[in-house]
């Protein structure tokens, strides 16, 4: 099954672009899945079981570098055309 998920990610920090530009690398080196960024957020389209691995494993990555924050996601069950 393909999915399309939007991601938003709130770094409780002042210092918070390091956090997001990390998360969003993590994100970007996944070979497979398009992966598209925005002013507001980033969407990630591919098979269902890779794009919910590659969030979760980013997310625990973030979560250790930078401590807390919070993820907004969106996900719909089909392949949206997220080309800029």
């Amino acid at each position: 099954m393909k999915l399309t998920a939007e991601l938003s990610l709130y770094p409780l920090q002042d210092q918070y672009l390091p956090p997001i530009d990390a998360f969003i690398g993590d994100l970007r080196d996944q070979a497979g899945l398009q992966v598209v960024t925005n002013a507001m957020s980033t969407q990630i389209c591919g098979d269902c079981e890779a794009v919910f691995a590659l969030v979760s494993t980013a997310l625990q990555a973030s979560y250790a570098r930078y401590g807390k924050q919070v993820l907004v996601c969106k996900f719909l069950p089909w392949e949206l055309d997220i080309n800029p």
